[in-house]
């Protein structure tokens, strides 16, 4: 018994270092040493036991040693896009056996991220070459594919016919977008984008990211040209599943279907441009018709003009009673702001009724 227990605590140790190497690459030694009581001398055991089963890797002098997690696989292959190319067979011949064994919820989130992805690269790039990467550790991995195309969001910029490619970012973060939309239903990107631990599209000078457990999405410069290349990172040992995602995402108990979505405010900004005018809000709810529910979030947003405030919650809201809309992450300027506009046109409680649930990932990271 006591023999078991001492295995099992070795293993909490080995995990832990694993779990937090790559966040402290210099000092995890005294960061495991101080979170399970023990000496440097005890932990040091334990990085000798995981280098030498080439989990991790060292280097550098005693004093100065790094370490960082050692990847298991590295695997890259290019193909070439034609009508022949399916992902699913791509998926059953290359990438589901070089993942190799992981839990049925890990394999599912892997299936439907990567198939998703391969396929828009090899339909709507208009590229000639997709190529695949993979890297795994004990710990994660990490999945890249790339193409030779367009660039994603230079093709919705066209499409829609926006003004900026930095606008395609707010249309993929409200999902059902697709420039084909006989052939998809445009809930790729949006979905596969939540499931993942991280998930990211660099093209064409912009980044578009997501990380699990926050609703933000958020929108950097690149210095890529051109293509489209999207990573996903998803935790070898994830309690997530593609259902627990799916269903954050229906407006009801008996309502499986796509119909809730959370619009991030802050995207819609272009540089140093406030939220104040009427074009800017027609931006915000172009093609959320298509849901029942909204939550607009305005995380980041420090304050926004009446005329942006009137178009979303009066203007929109009564041409679409049948659409539920409520603010979240709203600071008390912008809820004055709503307010305002929202007392002055509309009787109490017609606009806005009890907020539901919001579909944030919070819960999903403490339960993990």
């Amino acid at each position: 018994m006591l023999r078991m227990r001492v295995r099992a605590r070795g293993e909490d140790i080995r995990r832990f270092i694993l779990e937090h190497v790559e966040k402290h690459p210099h000092d995890v030694s005294k960061v495991t040493a101080e979170h399970f009581k023990i000496t440097r001398q005890a932990v040091n055991k334990h990085l000798r036991r995981l280098a030498y089963e080439k989990s991790i890797t060292e280097s550098g002098e005693t004093r100065k040693r790094v370490y960082k997690l050692a990847p298991l696989v590295e695997w890259r292959q290019v193909y070439e896009i034609s009508p022949e190319l399916e992902e699913h067979v791509v998926w059953d011949k290359d990438i589901a056996p070089t993942l190799g064994t992981h839990p049925e919820n890990v394999m599912d989130i892997w299936h439907y991220g990567f198939t998703e992805m391969f396929n828009n690269a090899k339909d709507h790039s208009g590229g000639t070459l997709v190529s695949v990467k993979m890297t795994k550790t004990a710990v994660n991995t990490i999945v890249q594919i790339t193409d030779n195309g367009i660039g994603i969001f230079k093709k919705i910029q066209q499409a829609l016919n926006l003004p900026d490619q930095r606008y395609s970012v707010l249309e993929l973060a409200k999902g059902k977008l697709t420039t084909d939309p006989a052939h998809h239903t445009g809930e790729g990107v949006f979905f596969t984008s939540r499931m993942f631990d991280n998930f990211s599209i660099v093209s064409d000078q912009v980044f578009f990211g997501h990380k699990f457990g926050q609703e933000e999405d958020w929108i950097m410069d690149s210095s890529v040209e051109g293509a489209t290349a999207v990573f996903m990172e998803l935790s070898n040992h994830t309690a997530r599943t593609t259902k627990k995602i799916f269903d954050q995402f229906a407006s009801g108990d008996e309502d499986y279907g796509f119909n809730k979505t959370v619009v991030p405010i802050k995207l819609a900004q272009y540089g140093n441009d406030k939220l104040i005018s009427r074009s800017q809000a027609k931006r915000v709810v172009a093609r959320l018709e298509a849901f029942k529910t909204v939550l607009f979030d305005f995380t980041g947003v420090p304050t926004i003009g009446q005329a942006f405030a009137d178009e979303i919650f009066r203007v929109f809201a009564k041409e679409h009673p049948g659409i539920d809309l409520y603010p979240i992450h709203a600071n008390s300027e912008v809820k004055r702001m709503i307010e305002r506009v929202k007392s002055s046109t509309v009787q109490p409680g017609e606009l806005f009724g009890t907020i539901p649930a919001e579909p944030s990932g919070e819960a999903e990271v403490k339960a993990e």
